[in-house]
């Protein structure tokens, strides 16, 4: 038998942990946890069965063998996924040997999943054996849980790339037919506990192709993708259906059904030796996000406590330690995992944010400094400038601004670089404010002048005036009042331009005010002027590892939300369909 992957997860020790006494009955034993249907502790029973049985001098059969091969490919995950491809070619050969037709299409379609990236080529491979698969089934040959895996295959890959056609919505509509089709062909054999397992998975596919167009229907498919998950009576735990549901549920307002959704997974989970660290860490990280609330979802905004009015510098949310505590757990579960180090990024930054948010800077520049810490991998950019962000803001409320203006200063100049040039003049305004607050008037007021570069390269001419507007008072501090008075003037024709130019109502009216401002300035240059806490109204990235599709999903369960598809990042997948 093959070994597994250094990275693989480890393998079952079995009940009581001690080595095999009787090899047929640990055979026995792993041929029902591979019936089940992808069970996490399947590849290392049969690691086990095997070992016992060389121990005892016979061999296994090709039959089990290819069993085995893809219970171990199912377990590669994280750095060992690339392993699982060449794996499940091998068992789907030994399938065809051992007259296991129907099997070794499955094994056959996940190796093209778990290879190169998805496109074309992959997708005509799937289709081939769909065909090869119905044609098995109609002759007997095939299974209807086999067929239905087959099938269900394929749909996920086109789920997946459905951003990537020329008209998703219709392409959405066209797959939600297939998958309606699929529920229907597996449904007058759900008394078969192996059918319900791909009958469940399809249904969480349908509920996430549906949910940005049909949130009830989808709601309705999730929640029949628990049930059915729980009638299989597969030991784990449906995560991702659950996920998927609790975000919807979130979508759709309904924040207080969405929590009880997942504090019921997070607990149905807590004793489950079958649910992995990665999928404790994805519930918890939802169950805050919900509880965070739609406002709080993004977390405090780093220019003061109510997101931009008069009372800056006051936590928004001085309670909600169960916040704290889910986020701290999402942390350790992430490091222990380390299936995918973007997901203890992303905890430590939701973290960090949340004890700004109450108020405890030196805690969240801990956290947030051993996101800068940690190997800068590619794909990372964003959560850098987000950490940086936030760990200005914590050392402007600790006294340091020139520790934050440095940082600004970073997160800014690293926004440039992935070319988002409305972020990197946000965060140079706020990294021109705090050298302002440091007493370097002279450093300040030039980085406001590159602020105001950039919000002109982006054609934001209200937010180019309020930049030039802030220069002029650091310039009249260190060169006196006449030469503020001709960056202010400035400040006047660059909102006039903007003005001009911009015909929806509310931008309208932010120009105007910012006008009176400068006109106010204008009148009284011998003023003591006051300092510029305002900020432009863009001052942080997107959340990390952001997707801008409409039909994926990211780490929360949220469809066409922010981060990687929760079905393909690398390090996760459905259990028991790859």
């Amino acid at each position: 038998m093959t070994s597994p992957p250094s990275d693989a997860r480890p393998y079952d020790r079995g009940p009581g942990g001690g080595e095999p006494e009787d090899p047929h009955a640990l055979l026995d034993r792993a041929r029902r946890l591979s019936a089940a249907g992808g069970h996490p502790a399947a590849g290392g029973a049969w690691e086990r069965a095997a070992t016992a049985l060389r121990r005892a001098g016979g061999a296994i059969t090709p039959a089990d063998h290819a069993d085995a091969l893809d219970a171990t490919a199912l377990d590669c995950r994280g750095g060992a996924r690339p392993a699982a491809e060449t794996l499940f070619s091998r068992a789907a050969e030994l399938h065809e040997r051992s007259g296991q037709l129907g099997k070794a299409l499955i094994s056959r379609a996940r190796s093209l999943v778990t290879g190169p990236e998805p496109g074309a080529t992959v997708c005509a491979g799937l289709a081939e054996l769909c065909e090869r698969a119905a044609g098995l089934h109609a002759a007997g040959r095939a299974t209807v849980a086999q067929t239905a895996t087959v099938l269900l295959l394929r749909c996920r890959v086109l789920a997946d790339l459905l951003d990537t056609t020329p008209d998703p919505a219709a392409e959405a509509a066209a797959l939600g037919g297939d998958l309606a089709r699929l529920v229907a062909f597996a449904l007058p054999h759900r008394a078969d506990p192996a059918v319900l397992g791909p009958l469940s998975d399809s249904r969480a596919l349908l509920g996430r192709v549906t949910a940005p167009d049909d949130p009830p229907a989808a709601l309705a498919h999730l929640r029949a993708a628990v049930a059915d998950h729980g009638a299989s009576g597969r030991p784990w735990p449906p995560t991702e259906a659950e996920l998927l549901l609790a975000g919807v549920l979130r979508a759709t307002g309904a924040r207080t059904e969405a929590a009880t959704v997942l504090r019921t997974a997070v607990g149905s989970g807590e004793e489950n030796v079958l649910l992995r660290a990665a999928d404790r860490a994805r519930l918890r990280l939802a169950l805050a996000r919900t509880l965070e609330g739609a406002e709080a979802s993004e977390g405090l905004d780093p220019r003061g406590g109510d997101g931009g009015g008069r009372g800056r510098g006051r936590p928004r949310r001085p309670g909600g330690e169960e916040v704290v505590s889910l986020l701290t757990e999402a942390v350790r579960l992430s490091d222990r995992s380390g299936e995918d180090p973007r997901l203890g990024v992303l905890a430590r930054l939701r973290l960090g944010s949340a004890h700004a948010a109450r108020g405890r800077w030196q805690e969240a520049a801990a956290v947030l400094e051993q996101v800068l810490a940690g190997p800068a991998r590619d794909g990372d950019e964003a959560a850098r400038v987000r950490a940086r962000a936030w760990l200005a803001f914590c050392a402007l409320r600790l006294g340091e601004p020139e520790r934050a203006a440095r940082q600004y200063a970073l997160a800014a100049a690293e926004a440039r670089l992935r070319a988002d040039s409305r972020h990197g003049a946000a965060l140079s305004h706020r990294a021109a404010h705090a050298l302002g607050t440091a007493g370097a008037p002279e450093k300040s007021a030039r980085a406001y002048e590159r602020a105001a570069d950039l919000w002109r390269s982006v054609g934001d001419h209200g937010a180019a005036a309020r930049s030039l507007r802030a220069r002029a008072r650091q310039v009249r501090t260190a060169w006196g009042a006449a030469r503020a008075e001709v960056i202010l003037e400035e400040a006047l024709r660059e909102a006039q331009r903007g003005l001009r130019g911009v015909p929806a109502p509310t931008e309208r009216e932010r120009l105007r005010a910012e006008l009176v401002l400068i006109r106010e300035e204008l009148t009284d240059l011998d003023g003591p002027g006051a300092d510029d806490d305002t900020g432009p109204g863009l001052w942080l990235p997107p959340d990390p590892y952001e997707v801008s599709g409409r039909y994926q999903v990211n780490v929360y369960g949220d469809v066409g939300g922010a981060g990687p598809p929760a079905a393909t990042a690398p390090g996760t997948r459905v259990q028991g369909c790859v």
